[in-house]
């Protein structure tokens, strides 16, 4: 996927969490098998893959997101009258979180060394190829 893409990717992903998240009513999952905690692991470790991909420094994006996960919780909790705040969400994200860090330190430009520099470009320079 091209530079561009990859950034559209990651973009299209923080969009579908944000929605998740903040939208005024919560989807009710009806009976049968409890979904809402996978899909909070899969929405935060979705966006750590996608920023990875992007070319993101890892333990800074994996940083927001673990912040994210708690600050979300609380503005469900004390600003949205038909949301409420679950601390077994936030620990649903931070497991999505913890599955993803490996996956996306595979992913092409990525790695300890790049997320220690704290580097964003993931893609070398035309001059340097």
């Amino acid at each position: 996927m091209s530079r561009p893409g990859r950034w559209c990717a990651f973009a299209a992903a923080v969009a579908v969490h944000l929605a998740a998240l903040y939208w005024p009513r919560a989807p009710s999952g009806g009976e049968g098998l409890p979904v809402d905690k996978p899909v909070h692991a899969l929405l935060f470790g979705v966006v750590l893959w996608a920023g990875a991909g992007a070319g993101l420094a890892l333990s800074w994006t994996a940083g927001v997101l673990a912040a994210h996960s708690v600050i979300s919780e609380v503005v469900q909790h004390v600003l949205m009258a038909h949301r409420s705040g679950d601390p077994l969400d936030t620990l649903a994200d931070l497991v999505g979180l913890a599955l993803a860090v490996p996956l996306s330190a595979r992913r092409p430009g990525t790695g300890p060394d790049r997320a220690r520099a704290g580097v964003v470009d993931a893609e070398p320079d035309a001059e340097r190829r």
